[in-house]
Order: C-alpha cells, then structure tokens, then sequence
C-alpha cells in the first residue's frame, strides 16, 4: 500500500510522462514547462482548488487559468486524472470525459480535444483560450472582478453563494509582456484578494536565458502594484507550496503573487534537455532517459499507473463533490427566499436576457440637426442597463467622451470600497481593458468597455481572442472617423474598420442615425456568442424622418433600403454606413431632382448582411444594377465585394489631416456634390 507522499510523486509524475509522451507523438509542443509544474498545479488542484470534476460549470468554482498556454500538456492532463465531464453548449453536464486519453494521444492533432493551446468552448474545463502571453493573467483580473461584482450583488445573510478564487499560472514571458503590467496594476488598485498569480520563475525563454533580456525584480513590481508577494524556492516542496497557497488564503486585503523558482527539465540527465524541453520534443532517448530518473517504466507510453485516478478522486473529486452539494442546497434555500435574484443569477448564467430587457426605450424624433450617435448610444445603453442588472462596464479613461457612464441611481462605481458598482474606471490601458473584459464575461456578467475607435489598435489582441472564444463582449468605439477634424491623422482612424471586420466571428455595427443606435442595440443585447464592435460619432448625425424614409429595425439585417427610386427601380446605388448615410440620403434628393433614380441603402453591418439569405441580399442589392458607389470615411478595403468590378469607393486612401470637419470632407470627397458627380458619370456611362 503506497504512502500519501508516494502516490503524491506518483499523480505528479504521470502529469509530467503524459506530457512528454504526447509532445513526443504529436513532434511538436513544449514538455518543459508542464514536467517542471506538475507539483505546483497538483498541490494547487488536488489539495485547494474548489472545483468539483462532475460540474466543471459550477458558477461557484474557483477559476484556473494557464496563462502560459504552451503548457497545455499540463492542464489537459490534469483534465483527465480529475476526471473533468465535458460539458455541451446548452451548458449540460455530460456523462464522457472532457478529455479522454485518447484525446491526449492526438495532442495538437485534428479534431483533438487537446489543440496546442487551451480553447474556451473547445474543450470543457478550459476557463479561457490561452496562448498569447499575458493575456491569461489579465483574463484572471476580469474574472476576480466579476466574482467580486457577484459577491456584492447576490449574497446576502446566511448566503455567501460567491466566493471564488482565481488561480492564474503565468511564466517569464507573461511578465515580459506589458499587458501583465497593466492588469496587475489594477488588480492591485482595486484590492482584488480572491487573486492569487502563480510565476513559474524558470529563467528560460524561447531564444535562451532571460537574462538576454529581462533583468527586473518582479518581486519589487508587484510590491509596488499593491499585491502580496512569497516565495517557494522548489517547485518540488509541496509542503512549502502549500504554505504559499495558505497565506494567499489568509490576505483579504491585495492579490497575491507566488514566485516559484523551478528548472525547465526536470529529471531529463542529458544537458540538451533545457532547450529542448521548451519548444520542442525531447527525444526517444532522453524520454527514456527520465522515465528511469522517475523510476518509470522506460517504454511505457501513455502510462496512468493504479491509484492515480483514484488518489485523484478522494482529494479533489470527493472535496469538490461534497462543497458543491452545499452550496447547491443552499442555493435551493436561497431561491425560497430571494426568487427574484435566484432568477437572476440563472438568467445571466446561462446568457439569458430578464423579461422587458428592452422597456423604457428612448425615442429620436426627425431632427436636421440630429445628435452624436456617442450620445444617443449612452441613452440607449441607460436605458437598458436599468433593465439588465448584470450590464456593467465603463471606461479606458474616456467616459465622458465616449458616454458610457451608467448615471441611473444605484449604478455606482466599482471600487475597492464598493464591488458592487456598475461602472468601471480601466484607467489609460486599453489592452488590459479588453483582455479583463474577456474574464468578466466567462464569468457571465455582460461586460461592455469603451475608447475612441483609434484605440482599438491597442486592443485588438483582447478583442480577436474573444471572437475566438465566441463570447459577447460590447466594445463601444467613438471618435470614429477623420470626423475628429483637428486632433489630426494620428487620433483619425482610417484603416480600422477594415481592421474589426477582419476578425472572423466578430460584429462590426456603424450605425447611421439614433434610430439606427437604437436597432443596434436591440441586435446587440440579444447576441449571446458574438463579440461585437459598436462605431459612433464624435459629431451630429441627422436624425431621419422615418415617415419618409425605411424604418430602421433594418438594421438588424446588416443593411435595408432606406431611399429608393420610382417603383424600385433604380439607376444607381448608394451605399453607406454611420455617419455617410445622411451625405447619401442627401445626394439622393439632388440626384431625384436631376431625374437620377437612385437607392440609399443603409449598411451599418456587413457581417449581419453577409448572414442573410441569397434572396434578400439580391433584393437590396440586386446583381443587375451594376452602378454602385459607396461611401465611408474609412479605408476603401473590403467594399469592392458590394459595388463589384463597376462601381466607385468614396473612402480613404491616405491618413487624415488636422482641420476642422467641413474642411476634411472637401478636401477627400465626402459631400453630397462628389457622390452626386460620381453617380451622374455612372449612369451616364451605362446609358
């Protein structure tokens, strides 16, 4: 009968052998790291982590990210010993693994549940996708916030439903990356102590030693953060890992940062090992080289000894199971007693919207002068939110800006005195923003984060691996266009629309009037796996007479027919979206006078119109009307595939200018003249 101790090297060095075995397999991937973190993630699940394996989407677990995702090997490994259920899209616990070792065995093959790094949605137990380095630790801070929010919004006497902790294993290249240092530094701005980061301290990067170029004292950074700082010397001593995890337990008052010293090839005899253990596989040889250091079987392959799935099921399975069964009775007592936040918490679970989400809706009459869509959007949004308790969000530095302040009463301000605020202050760090945004929604808040629309190259990181995960963030961008007159090229964005609508799975709305905001909105609020990007003006819009032209709940098939000419028959098109809708409308009138039959046709989404069928795409823009111009403030890319071989782009081809508004849409072409001109030579042409 093997002591506690033996079955503890036991459970680590199956982790470690099924890494390498399937690093081995597959020819490709990183051994190192997953070998020298074993002890750590072992002692970490199978004596702390509150997490039951037979429901991997308990809203009460407690979070696990590895933020270093080339050592996938050794999550998904610690997948199967726990015996983790996969888990389908309607969020139902199924009977099968979440990773079975056949999985394992196509490590980074087709179709695996194991890619090469951990996919959100892909493979039950996988808290977030990783692989870009920091954006797990980053991803960590959102979901410690958002348990916070919950905390402060659910609990009540007697009922402390949430209060999870969140993990995050990160190594060298994680603090390289400044994204680890923004989110850090409001991680410890806001005392977040349900945080703890884990740094595997290896000194090892991709191209050698850190020392080539990392120098620092992490330690000192993360004192000067405002989180509590230990150390384990040995990644080995479980013991003195375990006091680390205790103290993290014992701060209420700071995240914690645990510094762990380890050697990147454990066990591996030959001096190849180092590099090789990191970025590729380790070779037959030295495989059968470290089996025998562990005292393994040398050509076993795949090897889970007896007792090590059992050893696993008495520790984390039978603690888990038992903290769980809890919780889930006292929630059923919770639920007698508070039915309305009961429902609540099962809506924003499972991404379900409250009964009358949209009441209390705004109304934009027709208004030449029309308003900023910024500020009908922060209307709609108030609206709203008042409806969806778990609509939270704010800022990089740019409420007033952006307006995207909740002012409703009880909104309030997230802070370190108060969880329980609505209304977030990111401070000047767009990256962090996006990447914390991220862990608020796998934690199933609804969390939207704003910042002009040049600044979104900032966060485009975040904003890819949320369409990747296929989660509902709302990014608000304003200042949207060369529309920022004199602040000049370097705060006008041309190229980035063409940018967001790039991201494969990722909604781009530009909306053309308030009416349109408002559609938008409706769209948006209802999506429940589509990141969206929502683009807005700093300036005025017209607001459209609506009696006259198409109403606007065309918006929610990406683009309408907002104008047509006699009979809808028109000789020309015009397509356009946000703010260029109104120069079209515009010029439609014109060209009505000059006998010119031409459509309008509103655009502010391509994605939603791309979903559309074949029937309605044609009855909007039909095939046989090749006279087409559209019109945008932006880069041309991306509009050929609407007005096709024939048609003309009235867009941007250069960076902006500083000058006011009316002086940049002469100088580059957007006023109703050029598109008036342009649609008067297309026709001509054609006739």
């Amino acid at each position: 009968m093997p002591t506690p101790q033996e079955l503890d090297t036991l459970c680590i060095n199956t982790i470690r052998t099924l890494s390498m075995d399937a690093v081995q397999q597959a020819n490709s991937g990183h051994p190192g790291t997953p070998m020298a973190m074993a002890p750590v993630a072992y002692g970490l699940w199978q004596r702390f982590l509150r997490y039951d394996p037979e429901d991997p989407v308990w809203s009460n677990r407690d979070r696990f990210v590895l933020s270093m995702g080339h050592a996938s090997m050794l999550i998904y490994s610690l997948l199967h010993l726990c015996g983790v259920k996969a888990v389908n899209p309607m969020y139902e616990v199924l009977g099968n693994l979440s990773v079975e070792l056949d999985d394992i065995k196509h490590f980074r093959q087709l179709d695996s549940k194991c890619p090469g790094h951990p996919e959100y949605r892909w493979t039950s137990g996988i808290e977030t996708t990783t692989g870009p380095l920091g954006q797990g630790i980053a991803n960590s801070v959102g979901m410690a916030i958002a348990g916070r929010w919950m905390a402060s919004t659910f609990n009540r006497p007697g009922f402390e439903l949430f209060d999870y902790d969140v993990y995050a294993l990160a190594g060298d290249g994680c603090m390289m990356e400044g994204l680890s240092g923004e989110a850090a530094s409001l991680a410890g701005h806001l005392k977040l102590s349900n945080l703890c980061c884990v740094y595997d301290s290896n000194r090892i990067t991709i191209e050698g030693s850190t020392d080539l170029a990392f120098s620092e004292d992490v330690a000192t950074r993360f004192l000067g953060y405002g989180w509590n700082v230990t150390r384990v010397s040995d990644a080995n001593d479980l013991d003195m890992l375990g006091q680390a995890f205790e103290t993290f337990k014992k701060t209420i008052d700071r995240p914690t940062l645990i510094i762990v010293d380890s050697h990147i090839a454990y066990g591996a005899p030959t001096k190849q090992g180092t590099a090789a253990a990191h970025g590729e596989p380790l070779g037959d040889d030295e495989i059968r080289a470290t089996k025998k250091f562990y005292g393994w079987p040398e050509d076993a392959q795949f090897l889970v000894p007896d007792g090590v799935r059992e050893h696993f099921q008495d520790g984390i399975g039978k603690r888990g199971a038992e903290l769980r069964a809890a919780w889930m009775k006292q929630f059923e007592e919770y639920r007698k007693q508070y039915p309305d936040l009961a429902d609540q918490h099962d809506r924003m679970q499972h991404r379900r919207l409250p009964d009358g989400w949209d009441k209390g809706l705004p109304s934009f009459p027709a208004d030449p002068k029309g308003v900023a869509s910024r500020v009908s959007s922060g209307k709609v949004l108030n609206a709203i939110a008042k409806n969806v308790p778990w609509l939270l969000g704010g800022s990089a530095d740019l409420a007033p800006s952006t307006k995207t302040t909740l002012t409703f009463e009880g909104a309030g301000v997230f802070s370190a005195a108060d969880y329980g605020g609505r209304n977030f202050h990111f401070g000047v760090r767009e990256h962090a923003m996006g990447s914390i945004l991220n862990g608020m929604s796998l934690s199933k808040v609804r969390p939207y984060g704003s910042g002009f629309l040049i600044f979104s190259d900032y966060a485009r990181p975040a904003i890819r691996l949320g369409a990747l995960m296929e989660i509902p963030v709302i990014h608000i961008f304003t200042h949207d266009s060369i529309g920022v007159g004199e602040d000049g090229p370097t705060h006008q964005p041309v190229e980035h629309l063409a940018s967001l609508r790039a991201i494969p799975g990722m909604i781009v709305m530009r909306p053309g009037d308030a009416n349109e905001v408002i559609e938008a909105w409706k769209v948006i609020m209802q999506l429940r796996h589509e990141p969206v990007a929502l683009i807005l003006t700093r300036q005025a819009l017209p607001t459209l007479d609506r009696s006259v032209y198409g109403p606007a709940s065309g918006v929610a098939q990406g683009a309408y027919i907002l104008a047509d000419g006699e009979k809808g028959k028109p000789d020309v098109l015009l397509l356009a979206t946000g703010s260029e809708v109104s120069l079209c409308i515009d010029a439609y009138e014109q060209l009505k006078k000059a006998g010119i039959k031409a459509r309008v046709v509103s655009m502010p989404s391509w994605e939603l119109f791309d979903m559309q069928d074949q029937k309605y795409r044609d009855k909007v823009i039909p095939p046989s009307i090749t006279a087409r111009i559209a019109v945008e403030k932006a880069s041309t890319l991306g509009w050929e595939r609407y007005v096709g071989c024939d048609g003309r782009i009235i867009g941007m081809k250069t960076f902006g200018a500083s000058a006011p508004l009316k002086a940049l849409q002469k100088k580059f072409g957007f006023v109703p003249e050029e598109i008036v001109a342009a649609a008067k030579k297309m026709v001509k042409k054609k006739k």
